[in-house]
């Protein structure tokens, strides 16, 4: 692009003659491309003296006749001053005007506010204002601005107040310190703007500017000296909508709907007239469509903000009913387009449907989600009912689309009316005289079986999947048959192979009949719920094989035009999971032609739309499940477009939220607003991206050292993408895929099969890459979920790496280092979301539902609390020692944790790090040092409420037996009180306590073991030995039962007695344990060892006197481990 030359951009530049400048700004505004792209590198240029082009926008702002120039310039001041960065310095070219620009234009500025007539142009002229203001008020760098606003907002002209009200609502952040003591003179000013004039631009800007306010006051005093306006906001909204003003009108529910976000319980002592108004709106049949859902958006936002007002809503059931009542009267916003009867694909679709049609739907979903199936399906069995009874078809319609919207929500109470369930939608589906219908009845069973699965499946096959069978035979309504195929895949995804059995011949037999209709919609259907069938009855499928797989390599082979790419597509998915469900030896002999095809479609080209790629990617990854090593040799195939989509980069477009949006109606691409800016995310490539991560996880998952070759570079790729916060997916995957790559990395050098260059220090390495980068990942994370995935891969990491820590003092320390602020963050972050939690159930509203969703809540923090404790498990299995520093750097927050009045799982994280803190950090009595902190905690403990609790404390005491020593000795007498007390309590041995009690035992057995000169053991080992065999705790059970063995081994006279009179009982618990999973095999091999030893060297009597005492049925179990004829040992 040409560039102006010295004199040109002087001339452009002379404030004493703006016309050529004012033609620069015009020509950015010509509807010609190349017209534009001049203009542009011209202007490009001037901006790079800030001062002199800073002038000329103010001066063409000024003095221009032309509105279109006027308004083009209040745009680029806001821009150039506040938004783009200088290329030299990276700062906004505010700071770079001198002091008499600045002074100039912040004049010029506030004299347009008070001569411009044109409202568009001053709105934009208070962007600027506010923008410009909001950098430097708070330095006091423009304190004539404050003044001139109140004498603005005081005055008799209606521009005047509008401006001065709108630049108070952007600066209410910065101005309430200076306003805090002023509050009551502010309130008058926002209360008389809202009422003393019928000019609704004032009042509109006054609601807003106090909306800004109240969202800026941090104290919630202050926030109620502002509850009497809240009248006067539904009287303005009110007058708007009467006047016929609803743009106006839906400013202010933007506004509104803003405060019910992020300050819900502002509306609390006014919440009546509040809902009344936003309903009335809802309902109204002669506002505008748009209108109509601001008010049901202001109404789902209060309904959904349980984290800061739980359960207010659900307090106003009356309203709550009419809100369903408005939603379910939305879905009948719908004609019966001939279009939806014709399509060939549901993209081609024209439904009928209205604006409305898509509110109701969305908000019978969100409504549910947010109240519960206490508050909404009484209300759904009031009213749909006599919808499904109606004559009208789009009230029967309507029924069941509400009824599939809030099955999800209303779960835990649908769940208890299976029956009812399927009756309304088997009432419909197959009889119902309208298509369209039928159609929603399907797709209430389909949508029904996702969100009550597997309850409804085991209780309702036997009606649903005739029915569904029977609408496959429409075939006057391929879209009715179509859409009977989707729902047999949302059937059998929650399906076990024993329900599904007795109607798959009849099924497959519907589906292939289907995929040879010829109707592209159907077939595709077919084909989905064929994969899906496949995929529920696994190796079952085996008797269909031969009848489907030539027909889905036909459609493969054939399928090859533009048309019929998703037909193809589905064939590709089909067979993959055909493939695994029949197995490696049945699918082996198809597999190589199969992938010869995939081969050859991958070398093709393809359109970037083309959703072959993306059907492709996952059936390689299914085929390699399925073949495993057998697919290394097409890793070179499959790897290079992988990569490629994992590589995707993010196609994102930034604008502000005054002009316009080019990817608003493309349905590929996904708004928000932040701020003053939008941001378009092109979600179609993120799928892509995310699939590709998952796929590249899979392999490394399956393939191990095979994958070696592709290892380092996954791996380089994976890391940055932890950060990936623009798709959940994306970081799940990445985060996963961590452990597997550096154990394949490890398991192909130890195998000998790596390029000599890449040997131990080659793993080391990316090891090393790992622990720099996931530890800040942890810290940086915003979702709950994904931060346990990181902790679980970070002590997998920790696991695999292994010896290879200690190759580098140094680093190790700084990698310690790191992972204890990391620790710190965690513990720091949930308990004050812990304390979040705390708060909201102590709010006057807090109801059983907003406690399941709290349980829910801290189900996923539990999950991060065991993450935790497997972690400073594995570090302290691999560190000992040397990961103290990290523990006394977390003691401040661990101690506090076992306080009562926390929360049970908070208690158990802390008593788990103790343990392991005891077991694998005593060597040299390094441990011993937190054992007075610990001990009283843990004794108490034993008592708790929590099972979890008692479990992890009584096998701290067993730990501190094993590996305590002297320092433990005093204080047995009371630890073998306190277990006996846990073993012998009251329904000990009831299912929930049995983990208590095994752990219990397993302890008692090592204060016998380790600390028996403390107290009298004799008495101790004998009732230890009438507690066995453990059972329930399977880890426990190993360890307390090689104790024993071991014990035995050593002729332990304190436990056989001195004349092996308890040697009956000993050998009686050998015979309930040996071959079972409460002995390692190693163990049994020593049973065995035992007993054969007992058999050779003890008199003949003797042994059959010790064979006779045991029980028979231990006698036979004996002889059947021993391989021996049941008869004495």
């Amino acid at each position: 692009m040409a560039q102006p030359s010295a004199s040109d951009l002087e001339t452009l530049l002379d404030t004493s003659q703006p016309a050529a400048f004012e033609i620069i700004i015009q020509t950015l505004t010509s509807p010609s491309n190349e017209e534009r792209d001049r203009a542009e590198g011209v202007f490009n240029a001037c901006k790079k003296h800030p001062a002199l082009c800073t002038m000329q926008l103010v001066q063409v702002l000024r003095r221009s006749t032309d509105i279109g120039a006027r308004a083009m310039c209040a745009v680029l001041l806001r821009k150039v001053l506040t938004k783009d960065m200088h290329e030299e310095t990276g700062n906004t070219m505010w700071p770079l005007l001198p002091e008499p620009t600045k002074a100039g234009v912040k004049s010029e500025l506030l004299l347009c506010i008070q001569e411009e007539t044109e409202r568009s142009i001053l709105k934009k002229v208070c962007d600027t204002v506010g923008e410009i203001a909001t950098v430097i008020f708070e330095e006091g760098a423009w304190p004539e601005l404050l003044p001139f606003m109140f004498q603005c907002v005081q005055s008799g002209n209606d521009r005047h107040r509008e401006s001065a009200l709108l630049i108070f609502g952007q600066l209410a952040p910065v101005l309430v310190p200076s306003l805090s003591a002023h509050l009551s003179t502010l309130h008058q000013v926002l209360g008389h703007s809202m009422q003393s004039t019928v000019v609704f631009d004032v009042r509109i800007a006054a609601l807003k500017a106090a909306i800004n306010f109240i969202l800026s006051l941090e104290n919630s005093k202050e926030c109620d000296q502002f509850q009497s306006l809240v009248p006067s906001m539904l009287e303005t909204l009110a007058a708007a909508l009467n006047s016929g003003e609803e743009s106006q009108a839906q400013e202010a529910l933007e506004a509104l709907i803003e405060l019910a976000d992020n300050h819900p319980r502002f509306l609390r002592s006014q919440l009546d007239p509040v809902l009344n108004a936003m309903i009335l709106i809802a309902e109204a049949d002669q506002l505008e469509d748009s209108t109509r859902n601001y008010a049901v958006e202001f109404l789902l936002t209060l309904a959904e903000a349980r984290a800061k007002a739980p359960g207010m809503l659900r307090k106003c059931p009356h309203f709550v009913q009419r809100l369903f009542t408005c939603l379910l009267g939305f879905l009948l916003d719908v004609d019966d387009s001939p279009e939806w009867y014709t399509a060939d694909s549901d993209e081609e679709c024209e439904d009928g449907s209205g604006e409305r049609y898509d509110v109701g739907q969305e908000g019978l979903d969100r409504l549910a989600m947010a109240l519960g199936g206490k508050t909404i399906l009484p209300l759904a069995s009031q009213v749909l009912p006599g919808f499904l009874q109606d004559p009208d078809w789009k009230k029967r319609h309507a029924a069941l689309i509400a009824l599939s919207q809030i099955a999800e929500g209303c779960s835990k109470l649908m769940v208890k009316q299976l029956g009812a369930v399927a009756e309304m939608c088997l009432g419909c589906m197959c009889v119902d005289p309208h298509a369209r219908v039928r159609w929603a009845a399907i797709h209430a069973v389909g949508q029904t079986c996702t969100d009550l699965g597997p309850d409804l499946q085991q209780q309702e096959h036997a009606r649903l999947l005739p029915a569904l069978l029977q609408v496959m035979d429409d075939h006057a309504q391929p879209r009715v048959q179509a859409h009977a195929s989707a729902a047999v895949v949302n059937f059998s995804e929650n399906c076990s192979p024993e329900i599904m059995r007795p109607y798959m011949d009849q099924l497959i037999t519907k589906l292939m009949l289907l995929l040879q209709s010829g109707k592209k919609l159907v077939m595709e259907g077919a084909l989905t719920a064929l994969a899906s069938v496949a995929d529920c009855a696994q190796e079952e499928f085996q008797k269909y094989y031969d009848g489907v797989m030539p027909f889905l390599k036909n459609i493969l082979m054939t399928a090859t035009d533009k048309t019929h790419r998703m037909l193809r597509a589905k064939a590709l998915e089909c067979l993959s999971l055909v493939g695994m469900a029949v197995g490696k030896e049945r699918f082996r002999a198809d597999a190589r032609q199969v992938m010869d095809l995939l081969v050859q479609l991958q070398s093709s080209t393809m359109e970037s739309d083309d959703p072959t790629v993306s059907y492709m990617l996952q059936a390689w990854a299914r085929l390699c499940k399925c073949l495993g090593a057998e697919f290394l040799p097409y890793l070179q195939v499959v790897m290079p477009p992988l990569l490629k989509s994992a590589s995707l980069k993010t196609e994102m477009a930034i604008n502000y939220l005054d002009e316009d949006d080019q990817n608003e109606d493309d349905d590929d691409w996904e708004t928000i607003e932040l701020g003053d800016k939008r941001i378009s995310i092109r979600t179609s490539v993120l799928e892509e991206k995310a699939t590709a991560c998952n796929m590249l996880y899979c392999y490394a998952d399956e393939l191990k050292e095979g994958f070696y070759p592709y290892v380092e570079e996954v791996l380089k790729m994976m890391v940055p993408l932890l950060r990936f916060y623009v798709h959940e997916e994306v970081r799940k995957a990445a985060v996963t895929a961590l452990p597997e790559l550096l154990r394949g990395a490890k398991l192909a050098v130890e195998k000998g099969i790596t390029q000599p260059q890449h040997d131990i220090n080659w793993v080391k390495a990316m090891v090393d890459y790992v622990l720099e980068h996931l530890p800040d990942a942890v810290t940086k994370e915003p979702e709950v979920e994904i931060v346990s995935a990181m902790l679980e891969a970070l002590h997998e990491t920790v696991d695999v790496a292994g010896e290879l820590l200690d190759l580098n003092p140094e680093l190790k320390q700084a990698q310690l280092h790191q992972v204890a602020e990391m620790f710190k963050d965690v513990l720091t972050k949930s308990a004050d979301r812990s304390k979040t939690r705390q708060s909201r159930a102590a709010t006057e509203d807090f109801d059983d539902e907003e406690q399941e969703a709290l349980e829910e809540e801290n189900e996923a923090e539990t999950e991060v609390f065991d993450q935790v404790a497997e972690c400073l498990n594995s570090f302290l299995k691999k560190f000992k020692g040397g990961f103290l520093p990290v523990v006394d750097a977390l003691l401040p927050q661990v101690m506090p944790m076992m306080e009562p009045h926390r929360s049970p799982e908070e208690r158990r994280v802390a008593l788990c790090i103790f343990d392991d803190v005891i077991e694998y950090a005593a060597e040299g009595g390094a441990s011993l040092a937190y054992f007075d902190h610990f001990y009283p905690h843990i004794l108490q403990a034993c008592q708790d409420q929590n099972n979890d609790v008692r479990q992890a404390a009584v096998y701290g005491l067993g730990a501190c037996a094993q590996c305590g020593g002297e320092k433990v000795r005093p204080h047995v007498p009371q630890m073998i009180n306190v277990l006996s007390s846990v073993i012998s309590a009251p329904g000990a041995r009831e299912p929930e306590n049995e983990m208590v009690t095994d752990n219990a035992i397993s302890a008692l057995g090592k204060m016998c073991e380790f600390q028996r000169t403390s107290f009298d053991a004799t008495h101790a080992l004998t009732a230890w030995l009438e507690y066995l065999p453990v059972k329930e705790d399977k880890e426990e059970a190993c360890l307390v039962h090689e104790t024993l063995v071991r014990m035995t081994e050593q002729n332990d006279t304190m436990l056989l007695g001195p004349a092996n009179e308890r040697l009956p009982k000993v050998v009686s618990i050998f015979a309930q344990v040996i071959g079972t999973d409460c002995v390692t095999e190693e163990v049994s091999q020593r049973i065995r060892g035992v007993l054969g030893r007992m058999q050779s060297s003890m008199p003949a009597e003797q042994v059959a006197a010790l064979w006779s005492s045991i029980p028979p049925e231990h006698q036979h179990s004996l002889s059947a481990a021993l391989a021996a004829p049941a008869s004495p040992i």
